[in-house]
């Protein structure tokens, strides 16, 4: 984003273009909403974004035969940052940069850890327990595995997770996954399971949970 191209228009929008908050693991512990996707392109300058699906639907008009693009598409920073996000528009170029910037105001913060009793090494290397998410008929479970199994689950969610930042993980999925959208957004919903599941203070965890980035762990394990 070219400096001073950008003019904030929300709250949130004008604290981060002031320097009050620095870190996207900040802007949404402010409970603010994100309404503006520079905000996720100021705070997460290495975040990343890929095409999921594209579908194209044909219409009969008086005018003729008219073509419509929706497209799905997934950002994040490979580093506990993810966002799912969907985009339609008569052109396909038009429809991408919608679903990239929906995806962007949709990110979320995800928990990593070492949760399987297989590994235990301590490491943000896949996830902290097991976690469930659904959308339509699809229904996805996402398992913790140790180190060197991978991204044990289908070609959509293996994207998701890769942009997630989790290296290794098995999953579990029923329902009609064909359905490229369903899938896309069940996987997204299990991820935010793991920032949403409140875990017991008072619970000795044998190995650290990390929330978001990981390049400053320190301050953020749990």
């Amino acid at each position: 984003m070219a400096e001073g191209s950008w003019t904030p228009r929300t709250q949130l929008g004008k604290k981060v273009a002031a320097g009050e908050i620095k870190s996207m693991s900040d802007a949404i512990r402010s409970k603010l909403p994100l309404k503006e996707y520079e905000i996720v392109d100021m705070l997460l300058p290495t975040i990343k974004d890929e095409v999921l699906y594209i579908e194209r639907a044909q219409r009969m008009t008086d005018s003729g035969r008219r073509m419509t693009y929706s497209i799905t598409a997934v950002v994040g920073n490979g580093d506990g940052f993810v966002g799912v996000g969907k985009g339609k528009a008569k052109e396909a170029a038009p429809a991408i940069r919608k679903a990239v910037n929906a995806a962007k105001l949709n990110i979320i913060e995800i928990k990593r850890g070492c949760g399987s009793w297989e590994c235990g090494c301590g490491r943000a290397h896949t996830l902290p327990f097991k976690v469930h998410g659904s959308s339509g008929s699809v229904r996805v479970t996402l398992k913790p595995s140790p180190r060197g199994v991978g991204r044990a689950v289908g070609d959509i969610a293996k994207v998701i997770l890769e942009m997630a930042g989790i290296d290794d993980a098995w999953g579990f999925a029923k329902g009609h996954t064909k359905t490229t959208v369903n899938y896309a957004l069940a996987t997204f919903n299990a991820l935010k399971q793991t920032s949403e599941i409140k875990l017991n203070p008072a619970i000795q965890l044998s190995t650290p949970i990390y929330v978001g980035g990981v390049l400053n762990a320190g301050s953020n394990q749990n």
